[in-house]
C-alpha cells in the first residue's frame, strides 16, 4: 500500500469503519497519517506497585487478583478489584463498565495506566487505561509511553485510531520526497521518521520535532498550489495591453475632488505597469475602510476605456453596488464614460452599450453581453464563492483582474492563500479621516450611554448607527435576525422618543432599502438600526456614531470594518462596543478596539484570537484550514515559500508534485 491508497484497505475497516474516517475528513492513508493528535498523556513513568504515590500519573505491569461489579448507595454501577505484581497490591476502580470483568479475569496481566490515588481510605488507581499483556515486556500501544490523544468522531475512540494509525505505518510504503539540501537548510527530518515521532514519540520534543515537518509539509503544498496557480493563470494567456498615458492620467487626477494620497499614487502605478504588459493581471489590493480604493480601481478602468475596452466591477451587496455607481459617476463626471448598474431586473443590455458595468453576482447570471472586457474588478472577494469568480472571469474572455478587500489580511495568510496574486496595500488614509474614539460600554452604563447618544445628536445635529448581531453565526441572515432586529427597533423608539429612527435589514425589498438609505443620508432619520450584513458600503457623512451591540460577537476585522461606517466628514466621530463581558478572548479583542485603529495590527491579533476562517467570516468559500501548522508561524511559513519557490522553478525534477498537487489542483 503507498499513501494514496484508500482507507478501506487497511485491516479490519469495511464500510462502517470508512464512514467513520469520512467524518473525520480521512479517506486515504496519508489522511490518516496527518491526522496528528490534540495532546498526548504522559503514561511513560512505569514503576512497581510499592513505589506508587498519591498525586502522579504512572504505569504498572500487574496481574489481576479481583474484580467485581457492586452497586454505590446512588445506584452508580462500580467495577471494584485489585491487582499485584512482585512488590505488592493496589486496588482499581472503574465506573459504568461492567463489560471488563468478562475481559480482565483474575490471573490476566495488563498494563495499566493513570492517576494514583484514594479509594475508602486505600491506595488505588481509578478508571485507569488498560492494555492486556501476554507477557512481561510486550511492547503497549495505550499504555506506557507518550499515548497520543486525537480528535475523534461519534463510537470511534483514540483508541481505535491508534491501532489504525500503527497498521497505517507499518505497512504502507513511505518514501521521501523532499531533497536534501531544502531538508539540512530547514533543520527538517525525514518524512517517515516524522510520522512516528508524531504518532509513536518517546517525548515530547520527539513530537514537536516531527510537527515541525508535516506543518512544512502542510504549508509548502499550499505554497505550492498558489505558484502554480499563479504560473497556469499566465501561460499562454494573452491579455489586452492597455495603456494611459501621463497626459491622460494627469487628467484624471487632476479632476478628481481630492489628492491622491502617496499609497494610491503608489498603487496607481503598479496596476497601470501591470494593465499595458500584456500577461493577465492578477492583483490584490487591500486597504483600510475608508482608504480610497475605489478610486485607485477607477484608474485602472479609465486605462481600460482610454484602450477602446470595457470594465466589470462586482460587488457582493446590491447596497454596495449602488455605491460603486455613484462614486464612479462622480469621478468620471467630466468624462464621457457609459456606466451601467446591473441588477437582478436589468433586461438585456445591447452590446458595446456601456465602457463599465456594475452589478453584484447578477453579473454572472444576467444576460449582459460584454463586447470587449478588458478588466475584472471584484470587491470583497471572500464574499463570493470560488466558482461564482471563475464564471464572471470565464464569461469576460481574458481579462486582467483586480480584487479588492477592506478585510486586512495578516501577513502570513498572504504569503499563501493569496500567493499566487500581486499585492499591493494602501498604507496611507485620505486627508481629513479621523481617528474614531472608541469605548468599550458595560451594560450597567448602557442607560447613561443612550443619553450621551441623544444629546449629542441633538446638540451637533449628527447621525447614528445601532447595529444589532445576527444570532447564527452566519453571513446571511434569517427570519430570526429580522425579529429580533424588528424588536431592538420597537425598544430604541421607546428609548430615543425625540428622534426618528430608521430600520434597515437584509430582507427589505431592494427598493425599501434604497428608500431608508436616501432618508438617512439626507437627514431624515437620526439612527439607523441595522444588521451588520448590509452595512458595507454606506458612505454617510453626517454619521457619527456608531453603536455595535453585543460586541463580543464579532470579530475585530468585523468591528473595524463597523467603525470605518463613521468618521468620513469633518466632524469628531465615536464608537460604543457594548457588551456584557468583562474577561476572556473576546473582552481582550474589544479592549483592542480602544487602543489601535490600524486595520492590519488587528488582522493579526485575530489571527492570534481566532483564526483566520474567522476573520474571513463562516461562509467563506475555497479558504484552507491548517490542520497541523500555524498561521501565527511566520519563520515556517517564509521558508515553505522559499522551498515552493525552488521546487516550482524545477518540476521536471519533482514528479510528486504532479500527482501530489498539479492533478488536484481546482484552478
Amino acid at each position: 500500500m503507498d499513501l494514496t491508497s484508500d482507507i478501506s484497505e487497511l485491516p479490519k475497516v469495511g464500510p462502517i469503519f470508512a464512514n467513520k474516517f469520512q467524518k473525520l475528513g480521512i479517506n486515504t492513508l496519508e489522511d490518516l497519517l496527518y491526522h496528528v493528535p490534540s495532546r498526548y498523556l504522559d503514561y511513560s513513568n512505569i514503576t512497581t506497585i510499592s513505589h506508587l504515590r498519591s498525586g502522579e500519573i504512572a504505569t504498572i505491569h500487574a496481574k489481576i487478583v479481583s474484580l467485581k461489579n457492586i452497586y454505590s448507595k446512588r445506584g452508580l454501577k462500580m467495577q471494584i478489584g485489585s491487582v499485584e505484581d512482585s512488590t505488592g497490591k493496589v486496588a482499581v476502580l472503574w465506573f459504568n463498565q461492567p463489560f471488563l470483568i468478562k475481559t480482565l479475569y483474575p490471573g490476566r496481566l495488563v498494563s495499566l495506566s493513570g492517576k494514583v490515588g484514594f479509594f475508602n481510605r486505600r491506595l488505588s488507581l481509578t478508571s485507569p487505561d488498560y492494555e492486556l499483556m501476554v507477557e512481561e515486556g510486550t511492547e503497549t500501544m495505550h499504555t506506557g509511553r507518550f499515548v497520543p490523544i486525537y480528535p475523534e468522531t461519534s463510537g470511534f475512540s483514540s483508541k481505535l485510531i491508534r491501532r489504525k494509525m500503527y497498521d497505517a505505518y507499518s505497512m504502507t510504503k513511505i518514501e521521501e520526497y523532499l531533497p536534501e539540501n531544502i531538508l539540512k537548510k530547514n533543520k527538517l527530518i525525514g518524512f517517515k521518521n516524522a510520522l512516528e515521532f508524531v504518532h509513536f514519540p518517546k517525548d515530547l520534543k520527539e513530537a514537536e520535532i516531527g510537527r515541525e515537518r508535516l506543518a512544512f509539509n502542510e504549508l509548502l503544498n499550499l505554497e505550492l498550489r498558489s505558484l502554480i496557480r499563479k504560473n497556469n493563470w499566465q501561460k499562454n494567456k494573452l491579455a489586452h495591453k492597455l495603456e494611459l498615458d501621463n497626459k491622460l492620467l494627469d487628467k484624471f487626477t487632476k479632476n478628481l475632488p481630492f489628492k491622491l494620497t502617496e499609497s494610491q499614487n503608489k498603487v496607481i502605478k503598479e496596476i497601470l505597469t501591470d494593465l499595458k504588459g500584456g500577461i493577465p493581471m492578477n492583483r490584490l489590493l487591500e486597504g483600510d475602510v475608508g482608504s480610497g480604493k475605489t478610486v485607485v480601481a477607477a484608474a485602472g478602468m479609465f486605462a481600460a476605456f482610454a484602450s477602446g475596452f470595457q470594465s466589470i466591477i462586482m460587488a457582493p451587496t446590491q447596497i454596495l453596488a449602488n455605491q460603486h455607481y455613484q462614486t464612479l459617476k462622480k469621478i468620471f463626471d467630466k468624462f464621457n464614460l457609459r456606466i451601467s448598474l446591473i441588477t437582478g431586473a436589468s433586461k438585456k443590455i445591447e452590446i458595446g452599450r456601456s465602457d463599465i458595468y456594475i452589478g453584484t453576482h447578477s453579473l454572472i447570471h444576467s444576460k449582459v453581453n460584454f463586447k470587449e472586457v478588458a478588466l475584472v474588478v471584484i470587491d470583497e472577494q471572500h464574499r463570493f464563492g470560488v466558482e461564482q469568480r471563475k464564471h464572471l472571469i470565464k464569461k469576460s474572455g481574458t481579462p486582467h483582474v483586480l480584487t479588492m478587500t477592506a478585510t486586512p489580511i495578516p501577513r502570513t495568510v498572504a504569503l499563501t492563500s493569496y500567493g499566487d496574486m500581486d499585492l499591493s496595500i494602501l498604507i496611507d488614509m485620505p486627508v481629513g479621516r479621523q481617528k474614531v474614539t472608541t469605548w468599550v460600554v458595560p451594560e450597567e452604563k448602557r442607560p447613561s450611554a443612550y443619553e450621551w447618544i441623544n444629546k449629542q445628536i441633538k446638540s451637533s445635529n449628527s447621525q447614528a448607527f445601532i447595529v444589532c448581531p445576527l444570532i447564527e453565526d452566519s453571513e446571511t441572515e434569517t427570519l430570526a435576525d429580522v425579529k429580533s432586529v424588528t424588536s431592538e427597533f420597537a425598544r430604541l423608539k421607546k428609548t430615543f422618543t425625540k428622534l426618528n429612527l430608521g430600520l434597515l435589514h437584509g430582507r427589505l425589498k431592494t427598493e425599501e432599502k434604497e428608500r431608508v438609505l436616501k432618508d438617512f443620508k439626507n437627514g431624515n432619520i437620526d439612527i439607523l438600526v441595522t444588521t451588520p450584513v448590509v452595512e458595507v458600503g454606506i458612505d454617510i457623512p453626517n454619521a457619527t456614531i456608531m453603536v455595535i451591540e453585543a460586541g463580543e460577537r464579532f470579530g475585530l476585522a468585523g468591528l473595524h470594518q463597523l467603525r470605518g461606517r463613521v468618521g468620513r466628514g469633518i466632524s469628531k466621530s465615536y464608537c460604543l462596543l457594548f457588551t456584557n463581558v468583562h474577561s476572556g478572548k473576546a473582552y481582550t479583542r474589544l479592549k483592542a478596539m480602544e487602543k489601535t485603529y490600524s486595520g492590519f495590527e488587528l488582522s493579526e491579533l485575530d489571527l492570534k484570537l481566532r483564526g483566520p476562517g474567522e476573520i474571513f467570516g463562516t461562509a467563506q468559500s475555497g479558504f484552507p484550514e491548517l490542520k497541523i501548522a500555524s498561521w501565527n508561524n511566520y519563520e515556517l511559513i517564509k521558508a515553505s515559500r522559499q522551498a515552493a519557490q525552488e521546487i516550482s522553478a524545477n518540476l521536471t525534477k519533482f514528479p510528486w508534485v504532479k500527482n501530489r498537487i498539479i492533478d488536484n489542483i481546482k484552478q
